[in-house]
């Protein structure tokens, strides 16, 4: 009966593992679908085309040369490769400006007729419309319509989902700003997060470290809105008027709470390595005359260095991961800081911000499931570094 029982346990505890390790899949692979779709969409707008006067040579445009033109930084054909001509803009609600309600119809049925008419007899002119109002396609020209490419999205220097009529998804700022307030982070908490777990495992004594530790510990059970709400208040103000900033929402305002929410696993890890080192080294090496700052120094942290490395870098998961709290402090701006002491904004606060309000299935959407994507590899990764450092060690 014992055995029975026994394998009925070993039984369980295998399904619960294969339905764990089944769903992690079907997570990664839901990932995965979700975010290709995003290399087969359009760089226009679904159902709208751009259409040019059919003397204009111009093909091709890139989705960043797209929106320079529509917010007028190009304003010569000249300038993507074409005649010396000025670029017209028209888009479907100037209809109005060039032909009379009687023209177009009470319910607006000749007007395709007329912007197609429009776009034939005006040379420079960009028209971005639906495609249904060219009604002559022949007569005119349409730029060229390609798939959002790997350069445009990994390359890309702009996020504006949003844009018309050639949506950007670039997502540099996004991995910059994501990697800047995590090293910064790091940077922070490494030091403290060390002394910390030096002098509970080597100095403190039992009383001490009794008490330290459950606060430690229960640092890392505070909801992350609630650091959030506390850099908001403290830190933001106080970093403007330190560094005289015209706002204090930051990336080095996020650095600072992801480094306070760091702290408790970089703590926690690393003192639970330092406990583990041999009491017989400790004791070598004082008989050999070293002193006790020097026993931590030289014995204590090089035979923990693998737990205090594992520390750092589950801290960084930690801080790389993190959604609202950064969201809060750090200016939410998506463009590629240059200091620490710019907004920028990060890959999870992206997805957090916009995912509501994507409309499912389309570019945005798709965008910000390849983000999601990118923030698992940037896990993967940390998750490799951990393991290799502590192969490393037991070898």
């Amino acid at each position: 009966m014992k055995k029975v029982f026994e394998k009925i346990i070993e039984g369980i505890l295998a399904c619960s593992g294969f339905v764990t390790s089944l769903t992690i899949v079907l997570i990664v692979l839901f990932l995965f679908s979700e975010a290709v779709g995003l290399f087969h969409s359009r760089v226009i707008e679904e159902g709208y085309v751009l259409a040019l006067n059919k003397d204009n040579k111009v093909s091709e445009l890139t989705p960043v040369q797209i929106k320079d033109v529509f917010d007028e930084e190009i304003t010569n054909w000249r300038e993507v490769g074409g005649e010396n001509l000025p670029i017209r803009l028209f888009r479907l609600e100037d209809v109005t400006r060039y032909y009379t309600e009687e023209q177009l119809g009470a319910s607006y049925e000749n007007a395709g007729a007329c912007i197609t008419d429009l776009v034939e007899r005006t040379p420079g002119i960009v028209a971005f419309v639906p495609r249904q109002f060219i009604v002559r396609p022949d007569s005119v020209h349409l730029l060229r319509d390609n798939t959002i490419s790997l350069k445009d999205v990994f390359a890309g220097a702009e996020w504006f989902p949003t844009a018309t009529p050639a949506p950007q998804f670039g997502f540099l700022p996004l991995i910059t700003g994501t990697l800047w307030v995590s090293l910064f982070a790091i940077l922070i908490a490494l030091p403290f997060g060390l002394a910390v777990a030096v002098y509970m495992s080597e100095v403190a004594d039992h009383k001490i470290r009794n008490l330290m530790k459950p606060v430690i510990e229960l640092l890392s059970g505070i909801p992350s809105v609630v650091y959030g709400f506390f850099g908001l208040i403290v830190i933001v103000p106080l970093l403007q008027r330190v560094f005289d900033l015209p706002v204090g929402e930051s990336g080095l305002a996020g650095s600072i709470v992801l480094a306070i929410m760091a702290l408790p696993t970089i703590i926690t890890v690393t003192e639970d390595a330092m406990r583990n080192c041999p009491r017989a080294m400790r004791e070598a090496g004082l008989a050999l005359g070293a002193s006790q700052w020097q026993t931590i120094y030289k014995v204590v942290i090089p035979y923990s260095i693998s737990g205090i490395t594992s520390g750092v870098v589950l801290g960084i998961g930690r801080a790389v991961g993190e959604t609202m709290a950064v969201l809060m402090v750090t200016g939410n701006a998506a463009v590629i800081p240059h200091t620490i002491l710019e907004p920028l904004r990060t890959i999870p606060a992206t997805i957090a911000a916009e995912l509501g309000e994507a409309p499912a299935g389309g570019a945005h959407y798709e965008a910000l499931f390849l983000l999601g994507v990118v923030l698992f590899f940037i896990s993967l990764l940390i998750n490799f570094t951990v393991e290799a450092v502590s192969s490393g060690k037991r070898k």
